[in-house]
Formats: C-alpha cells, sequence, structure tokens
C-alpha cells in the first residue's frame, strides 16, 4: 500500500477537497481488478478511505456485489475517476477531465491489473483513457439513486462484475 499512499499524499498537493486512501485492506498494488468509481462521497471525510467498508448504502452494495460476483478482497482495489470529494457530488467537466488524466499514474502503481469495471458514466468515460490490455467492464453505479431510477440495471451489477473473477 506505501505507493498508493504516496500517490494519495501527491494528489493532496495538487486537489481541492479531500483525497482520501486508497482501503489498506484491499489487494493494494497486487490487486489485479480495479472497481472504478465517479467521485468519493461524503463518507471519505468520516474514514478517509475510498472503501467497500464506508458507512453509506453505496459502500453496502459494493461489498455485497463482489462478493457476489466472487471477488476476493485481496484481488481487488477502489478507486474515484475524479479522485478528491469537494463538498458536493457534482462534477464538472474540468473536474472529470483532470481526473481522467490523473488515471495513468495510478494504474502503473498496480503491476498485475487486468481488469478494470468501470462503475458509473463518468468512470466509463475514462475508457479511452485506459491502455488496451486491459478488459474493461462496463456497469451502472452501485448507487441507491441508480436502483431507484434504472432497477433492471441495477439487478445486472453483480453478473456483470463476476466476469473480472476470471481471469
Amino acid at each position: 500500500m506505501a505507493p498508493l499512499a504516496a500517490h494519495a499524499r501527491d494528489l493532496r498537493l495538487r486537489w481541492p477537497g479531500l483525497v482520501p486512501d486508497m482501503d489498506p485492506l484491499d489487494g493494494g498494488t497486487a490487486a489485479r481488478v480495479l472497481l472504478l468509481l465517479e467521485k468519493p462521497g461524503l463518507q471519505v471525510t468520516r474514514t478517509g478511505f475510498v472503501s467497500r467498508d464506508n458507512p453509506s448504502p453505496t459502500s453496502a452494495a459494493i461489498r455485497a456485489f463482489l462478493a457476489q460476483a466472487g471477488l476476493p478482497r485481496g484481488q481487488t482495489i477502489l478507486w474515484n475517476t475524479i479522485p478528491a470529494w469537494n463538498g458536493t457530488t457534482r462534477v464538472t467537466g474540468d473536474e472529470l477531465a483532470r481526473g481522467r488524466a490523473e488515471l495513468a499514474a495510478v494504474l502503473a502503481l498496480l503491476p498485475a491489473l487486468d481488469t478494470v469495471i468501470l462503475a458509473g458514466r463518468r468512470a466509463q468515460a475514462a475508457a479511452p483513457d485506459l491502455p488496451p490490455h486491459l478488459r474493461l467492464i462496463r456497469s451502472a453505479h452501485p448507487s441507491p439513486q441508480v436502483r431507484a431510477a434504472f432497477p433492471d440495471r441495477w439487478a445486472a451489477i453483480p453478473s456483470l462484475w463476476a466476469r473480472a473473477a476470471r481471469p
């Protein structure tokens, strides 16, 4: 986790708001699956981590979906396309472009990575920025808003993520 923590510290020097750390209970630099979400939520102000264990409905869904998909925690790591919480869930085009530009540095720290799950529209916008050797899996975002508005997309998440369990 040390290289990932150093990367988060570097981002904190350049990004307004709170850049959380990656969860030390996840796979760290040995992870082969990156669950790329959109933007940290308010819960990172309480925990300081991007984590399936954060006290939010989205984190609870992530935890359940990863378990249903058969993805062991040690093989996965969570991150966000936009690395900082700035007090709002709104996303500007500039913020998204800056976040996408930061992804190469994260990927360079994950040498075992073979799959990226792009969870949500904003994460999916980063697909062109990812190396062609990575397998990309696109899914809906695991938020309560998606569950309410698009129940079929929500229900499909575990089976889509299960594709990542197969190397």
